[in-house]
């Protein structure tokens, strides 16, 4: 497995553990938990082989769908359900945040690859990256939570530069996107239990 398939995977199993989340605390049924596991996981990829034009691999490769099943039923296995507010816990944080820097790699990789310039290259990054979460969020009624947390879309947007430069300056190779993962993988967890925010223009009128 390439690092390109192996940030994929994880990022399919994470995210598809976050909708699942999100569909048992909606109080949704089966079929909706299961929508918003397929929906998290799948959304953004899907939106950015369409701009790339491409078929997206979900509709031509099984084992895409088999690590979103397998996500689901790592949550089941934990009991992550059972959890009171389980979307607060370690464990979810750190699962959410692999997610976000995996699928950040993926779209910028794609970016790259189609030879776009550092703007496309941002923007499959994030759309990659919170798509799916922010389609999951409309679908449940509630603001997605990119336009509203700490460092989350920004950590994406920080990837696609850097693995741009690094593919100006020649030096983009496993090392390099490995020290990025982990870079911004920490600094999304500072982050989030640091309780650092962008700055907000007004306030409540």
């Amino acid at each position: 497995m390439s690092l390109f398939e192996a940030a994929d995977a994880i990022g399919l199993m994470t995210f598809s553990i976050s909708g699942f989340l999100m569909g048992v605390r909606k109080g949704l049924d089966i079929l909706g938990i299961v929508i918003a596991a397929f929906l998290t996981a799948l959304g953004g990829g899907v939106i950015c082989d369409v701009i790339v034009g491409h078929t997206p691999i979900a509709f031509t490769q099984s084992s895409v769908l088999l690590f979103v099943v397998a996500g689901i039923i790592l949550a089941l296995i934990l009991k992550l359900h059972t959890k009171k507010q389980p979307e607060r816990f370690s464990i979810f944080i750190l699962m959410d945040s692999i997610g976000l820097v995996a699928f950040a790699i993926t779209g910028a990789l794609v970016g790259i690859e189609a030879q776009f310039n550092l703007f496309g290259v941002m923007l499959l990054a994030i759309i990659t990256a919170v798509g799916g979460g922010m389609l999951r969020d409309m679908m449940v009624n509630e603001v997605p939570i990119v336009l509203t947390s700490d460092f989350y879309g920004t950590v994406a947007l920080l990837i696609a530069l850097l693995i741009y430069i690094c593919d100006i300056l020649d030096c983009l190779g496993s090392f390099t996107l490995i020290t990025i993962a982990a870079s911004t993988l920490s600094l999304r967890l500072v982050a989030y239990y640091q309780k650092w925010q962008l700055p907000k223009i007004g306030g409540d009128l």
